[in-house]
């Protein structure tokens, strides 16, 4: 199977023990997960049902504040307006925008399915532990790019793998079973780039920005 980002070559390995496929893309280093084994709609929703993510949860607002300082002085000044992609059943993350002085609109498909975007374009869209749940996520960021202008920048938010396919079959965060892609520096960097993006800069952990070149 060709890879969903860069159409490179992709090999394939197991998980014996929860029985399903992954396949390892040799260019950009995107592992995905089967499309055979992604779950229904339905029952990925129920699965998103169980998180609990709120403005009383100090450790959760500390998360994203944390999110927001890496990049916010990057942005601080040409940020107007914004989008956050995927705000999921208990927003936060606009809310601590909007603290900083920026106007914010959410998007989540199960939880605030209005497309308040359409017809808006943005300075910043944020976009937190959502894309390793994107069976296509080339096509989630040219829609994206669309609602930004040449110099606007987008956060994104996903813990990144080692590219070592053993050290994955170990690591606890592909046993979500709705976590469907997986990322590295280098995997943003080329998505980036077929989208006419740009990586500015990352944290080597989790965090990137990019800008719309």
């Amino acid at each position: 199977m060709d890879c969903k980002i860069c159409n490179s070559p992709t090999t394939s390995f197991e998980d014996l023990k929860f029985q399903t496929l992954y396949h390892h893309c040799t260019n950009c280093q995107y592992i995905f997960l089967d499309p055979s084994y992604i779950l229904e709609h339905d029952d990925e929703k129920s699965q998103y049902d169980f998180h609990n993510n709120s403005l009383q949860d100090a450790g959760y607002v500390q998360f994203l504040e944390n999110f927001l300082h890496f990049f916010w002085e990057d942005v601080r000044k040409t940020s107007k307006n914004a989008l956050d992609f995927g705000s999921g059943p208990g927003p936060v993350l606009d809310t601590l925008i909007k603290r900083r002085g920026v106007p914010c609109d959410i998007y989540d498909k199960f939880y605030q399915q209005e497309q308040i975007f359409v017809g808006k374009s943005y300075d910043l869209i944020t976009s937190t532990e959502v894309f390793e749940h994107l069976s296509e996520p080339k096509e989630t960021l040219l829609l994206l790019t669309k609602h930004l202008h040449v110099g606007s920048h987008l956060a994104l938010m996903s813990l990144f793998h080692n590219n070592n396919e053993a050290d994955f079959l170990q690591w606890w965060y592909r046993r979500d079973p709705t976590h469907i892609g997986f990322f590295t520096p280098k995997t943003v960097e080329v998505l980036a780039l077929t989208c006419g993006m740009r990586l500015l800069k990352h944290d080597n952990k989790r965090i990137a920005l990019l800008t719309l070149a």
